[in-house]
């Protein structure tokens, strides 16, 4: 796409004559300590590493009618009510609509202000007016820059909406939330450039037939990249679900095939998942190999390896995995889980329901260690599991009432993991 020439002045700033730097002693720099404000959320604030930082800005993406604009219009009413001056700039709706949706989350505060405005650099001078504690711009996609002749959307208006209301976080030392639009591939629309101007790039996302929403941190200078955030969509707005491993393995149901529970850590959090396999006989020359929530190539690695070493015949079967609760499965610490499910799906035999299978798989068969054993194993004895089938070495303490079974190899793996 063609782009605009450089003007004088950015030119003469590319030389290095608008300002020059001079190199100073790192130890003699004062480290960064910015406040934090609280969102009130605090799954909101456990994916921003603490609340959001003055003077930073935050670009949240997502897929239309997920909640983005719900999850800040909450947490807006929410720093409002603390006293905390809040400007929300849409672009998208009118005011009026906005009040609706307020209606609807119970939120009224004369510190909670509405722009309906899409020109940038007339909601930058409201802003600069009313010295606000964070910003809503709902969304870079739809404002725009009335001194470049393009349309709202193309690659120079995001690129410059973002960069304008960047510089005015880091100038007044307000928080900007950027509200971005997804792709088709669910990446944010837009050049990639904006995700270096902000700070922090958070992804909702969720199912729009069910109401569990999940929000996790793709970049984050001030706190831990991969934090993940747990929603339920309600009639009053989202709720925060501070123990979703109750919530992702209360369904089970025992005496079901194909169904094993993992230990997986998500940023600073671990969570229990549980991984659903069907086995079946294709009537392709081709075998379906279908995979939801988890990489297919990991699935690929997992089926030889079940081939090859343990001994099993799917080839000619179509399989299919799931991995539930709407998680990507990121965790090589899920492996051994989705392997056992596999084989559980295949021989029509059920795992132990109170057995949690924890450990990354190798091409040669063998069960390897993973990270973080002690809080992986603390969270099964929080919900109760007896077992844990987990890689031979472990040394540290065991929580009371779980039992651990060291595996050495995929085949001890899948005998430890049947029920009795």
């Amino acid at each position: 796409m063609e782009e605009a020439a450089p003007g004088k002045k950015e030119r003469a700033a590319t030389k290095g004559g608008a300002r020059k730097a001079e190199p100073t002693v790192l130890a003699d720099l004062q480290p960064d300590r910015s406040p934090r404000a609280s969102s009130g959320i605090p799954e909101l604030d456990r994916v921003l590493g603490g609340g959001f930082v003055a003077g930073s800005s935050v670009l949240i993406g997502g897929d239309p009618g997920v909640g983005k604009s719900t999850l800040l219009l909450q947490a807006a009413g929410t720093m409002a009510v603390q006293g905390v001056g809040v400007l929300y700039v849409t672009a998208e709706e009118a005011p009026a609509q906005i009040r609706l949706r307020s209606d609807r989350l119970d939120i009224a505060s004369k510190e909670l202000q509405v722009l309906g405005e899409a020109d940038a650099d007339a909601a930058i001078a409201w802003a600069r007016k009313l010295k606000p504690g964070l910003v809503i711009v709902d969304s870079v996609q739809t404002c725009r820059r009335l001194e470049f002749d393009s349309a709202p959307g193309t690659v120079t208006q995001v690129r410059e909406v973002a960069n304008l209301w960047s510089d005015f976080a880091r100038e007044t030392g307000a928080c900007v939330a950027l509200v971005g639009h997804v792709t088709k591939e669910g990446a944010i629309a837009g050049p990639r450039v904006i995700e270096h101007l902000v700070d922090a790039v958070l992804m909702f996302e969720g199912d729009h037939l069910g109401s569990v929403r999940i929000l996790r941190a793709l970049k984050n200078r001030y706190g831990a990249t991969g934090e993940l955030g747990v929603f339920e969509m309600t009639g009053q707005g989202l709720a925060g679900i501070s123990d979703p491993s109750r919530r992702f393995v209360a369904q089970r149901s025992e005496g079901v095939t194909g169904v094993a529970v993992a230990s997986v850590i998500r940023g600073s959090r671990p969570m229990l998942i549980e991984i659903q396999a069907l086995v079946t006989s294709s009537l392709y020359a081709s075998p379906q190999r279908n995979a939801t929530g988890v990489d297919p190539r990991r699935m690929a690695m997992w089926i030889a390896v079940l081939e090859k070493r343990v001994g099993l015949g799917l080839a000619g079967r179509d399989i299919f995995l799931n991995a539930t609760g709407g998680l990507k499965l990121e965790d090589s610490a899920a492996d051994l889980a989705a392997a056992a499910a596999i084989n559980s799906s295949l021989r029509d035999q059920p795992l132990d329901p109170e057995t949690v299978m924890i450990g990354e798989i190798g091409l040669t068969g063998e069960v390897r260690a993973v990270a973080a054993m002690d809080r992986r194993l603390s969270e099964a004895a929080h919900l109760a599991f007896k077992k844990a089938v987990i890689p031979h070495g472990y040394k540290d303490d065991v929580p009371k009432g779980l039992k651990v079974i060291p595996v050495k190899t995929m085949d001890e793996a899948i005998e430890a993991s049947m029920g009795s």
